[in-house]
């Protein structure tokens, strides 16, 4: 599957004239908006880097993107892409003129020729000189931006600048075919382009999405069988470069890169919408599955530092495949409809690895997290790939600066899709975290409110109201972790419900209507590496939190740099039966704070013991892998408090484990 140059992947066979419709379609930016708990969580971000990084990060702050002499690649449309929808779910005025002031620069500085962006570059690119090195790349993520900008304000100006930037593009890919990140990114400029279609009409841009497909890289033959199934090394890398006649950004490379892959996934959903073959539906399966298989995480993701990199769980996962990874499901999602395992994943990813890989004021991130994360530290000795000794640090831009700008837009636009609309014109629920919406179904006027600290809580309250005459379908996912699960109707008897399973409500919504839905989570252990367990409850996973030193390192608070030192043991062994975890845990619920996702602030711990394990210790800077289970106890029984892996900065998520018996057999004393 190594291909040095940009000579398009095989044609497909004949496609449709047409572009399927998609199932879903999240409502317009603004009618939809947090509430509760999930407002506090995004006014975290508008109070932390998200809302201050055009002040002083020189990438952003004096980006070229706005006429500034900083970085005018990636990074500036980063930061845009995630800030536009997080301004207008909050609301907030200043954030809204931050970006209409970018937005305003972009249209305004956008070239005769409709290029968008900076010109110049490499000047050793003579062939294309005007255009620097024609990286359409960056230039997908501010046409994301651009989107999200119309479909919150209207604006006039944007949908004509970005046909007249898709003209110039459907001129310049047949003489210089997209290459290196554009290549292997290229089903997020087709999901662009459809969604431009979408909104226009324009067929024409059907035709350049194909050829956008045609020069991108062949992810289908990726998900069909994956080539990569072992830890991709440094050494392994240079072969590739070595394979690929010393050029070191060639397809084997790009496609073990974690994001690349994450951003990968949506290409069977956005191509499935130009051909309607169903068969995009089994590969994008089979990609999760076989991720999950031979690099998966116990949060949901797949090991990449910053290269595919197997299960051992002290392996890292970079920041910029969470949100990329959520967005290619959410895409999924929208093309296809309801799924319970896309929607499944969607909030397990949401809930669990998006809010670790940020410390709980939002000032400062992590490059990569680890679901095993006993210290961040810089070290020359590490267990990663390919990335640098502060990789697992908390802070401004660790390492790289890319998940910096990127990290943004995974809250806002899981937020955003909480709720969709369907085709047939009904509402559909996919996810319970609290918020309100307030929009028009079939000629009425209809609210929503969502009620309940879902997923904190097992009882969601649903309240809809419409001004007038209302028949609708009103489908409700019933999540696939839930234990007979029931549904109460404006205080009628309680209707059971199906788990992994769409709840359809077909009625006049006229009036005021209230639901209240009980969905019963029950404790789950799931084995891992080496047999140790994640232990899970509904869509969180859980993690012993390790005490916490917080050194700074480098930088300046608010958005210093800083290691995170533990000040408690971490290897512990669970003494517990796997298969029956619920009779040995203890679930304790808190109130619900402004921040569930820190360690003093999680709104339920599961209580458990477990013993020391002798000889677990550090290595290559990390923790060791979790010894093969059952394992020997040592040491004596002690009590243990698990939290939410989102809210831990250093944690221990798959862990060992010892039966009663175990213990009993090697003359341990159990209490």
């Amino acid at each position: 599957m190594t291909r040095t140059d940009p000579v398009p992947s095989a044609a497909p066979a004949p496609i449709p004239s047409a572009l399927a419709p998609a199932a879903l379609r999240p409502l317009p930016l603004g009618q939809l908006r947090p509430s509760g708990w999930l407002r506090d969580r995004l006014r975290l971000q508008a109070d932390g880097l998200a809302g201050h990084l055009d002040e002083f990060w020189p990438d952003v702050a004096e980006s070229a993107w706005i006429g500034g002499t900083a970085e005018g690649w990636e990074r500036g449309p980063y930061w845009l892409d995630g800030v536009v929808s997080l301004a207008f779910l909050l609301d907030d005025p200043a954030l809204i003129a931050k970006v209409t002031r970018w937005i305003e620069h972009i249209l305004e500085h956008q070239g005769d020729d409709g290029w968008l962006g900076p010109r110049g570059g490499d000047p050793s690119a003579q062939h294309h000189a005007e255009y620097g090195d024609l990286d359409v790349w960056p230039r997908m993520i501010v046409l994301k931006a651009l989107l999200q900008y119309e479909d919150a304000t209207a604006d006039p100006r944007v949908l004509p600048a970005a046909l007249r930037f898709a003209r110039l593009l459907d001129a310049l890919l047949d003489r210089w075919p997209l290459h290196e990140w554009g290549r292997s990114r290229w089903a997020d400029l087709v999901w662009v382009l459809h969604e431009l279609h979408d909104r226009t009409g324009e067929d024409w841009l059907l035709a350049l999405a194909d050829t956008a497909r045609r020069q991108g890289y062949d992810w289908f033959s990726w998900a069909q069988d994956l080539p990569y199934r072992e830890k991709v090394p440094d050494a392994t890398l240079r072969r590739f470069q070595e394979r690929a006649g010393g050029v070191w950004m060639n397809d084997d490379f790009l496609a073990t890169h974690g994001p690349n892959v994450a951003m990968g996934l949506k290409s069977m959903p956005v191509w499935w919408r130009r051909t309607g073959d169903d068969d995009h539906r089994a590969l994008f399966a089979g990609m999760i599955e076989q991720l999950d298989a031979h690099h998966g995480q116990a949060n949901g993701l797949f090991s990449c530092d910053e290269h595919l990199a197997g299960r051992h769980p002290s392996q890292g996962s970079e920041t910029c495949a969470v949100v990329e990874y959520l967005f290619s499901l959410e895409v999924a999602l929208e093309a296809w409809g309801y799924a319970e395992p896309v929607a499944g994943r969607l909030e397990r990813l949401a809930l669990n690895a998006l809010p670790a890989s940020v410390s709980p004021d939002e000032w400062a991130h992590q490059y990569v997290q680890q679901a095993n994360q006993v210290i961040a530290h810089v070290t020359e000795d590490r267990v990663y790939t390919n990335n640098g000794p502060d990789a697992n640090v908390f802070g401004l831009q660790p390492h790289f600066g890319c998940c910096t700008a990127n990290r943004h837009q995974g809250w806002p636009k899981y937020v955003s899709r909480l709720w969709m609309r369907s085709a047939d014109a009904g509402l559909i629920a996919l996810s319970y975290a609290p918020c309100t919406i307030d929009t028009a179904v079939a000629g009425a006027g209809v609210q929503v409110e969502v009620a309940g600290d879902h997923p904190f809580r097992d009882e969601v309250r649903i309240t809809v109201r419409a001004d007038g005459p209302a028949e609708f379908p009103l489908r409700l996912r019933v999540p696939g972790w839930a234990d007979a699960p029931d549904l109460v109707v404006d205080g009628g008897p309680a209707e059971a419900m199906t788990a992994g399973t769409l709840h359809e409500l077909r009625r006049d919504w006229a009036g005021e209507h209230t639901l209240v839905l009980r969905l019963p989570a029950p404790v789950r252990a799931t084995r891992r590496y080496h047999d140790a367990v994640a232990v899970e409850r509904g869509p969180l996973v859980f993690a012993l939190a390790v005490g916490e030193d917080w050194r700074q390192v480098g930088g300046e608070p608010p958005h210093a740099d800083w290691e995170v030192r533990p000040t408690t043991p971490w290897n512990y062994a669970l003494e517990f039966d796997p298969d029956e975890p619920g009779t040995a845990v203890h679930v304790e619920h808190l109130p619900v704070g402004t921040r569930p996702f820190a360690p003093d602030g999680a709104p339920v711990r599961l209580h458990v013991r477990g013993r020391r394990v002798a000889g677990w210790e550090l290595e290559h800077g990390a923790a060791a892998a979790p010894p093969p289970s059952p394992v020997r106890p040592a040491g004596p029984l002690e009590d243990l408090v698990l939290l939410p892996y989102g809210c831990t900065n250093l944690r221990v998520t798959e862990l060992p484990w010892s039966t009663v018996e175990d213990a009993r057999r090697d003359g341990e004393v159990t209490p």
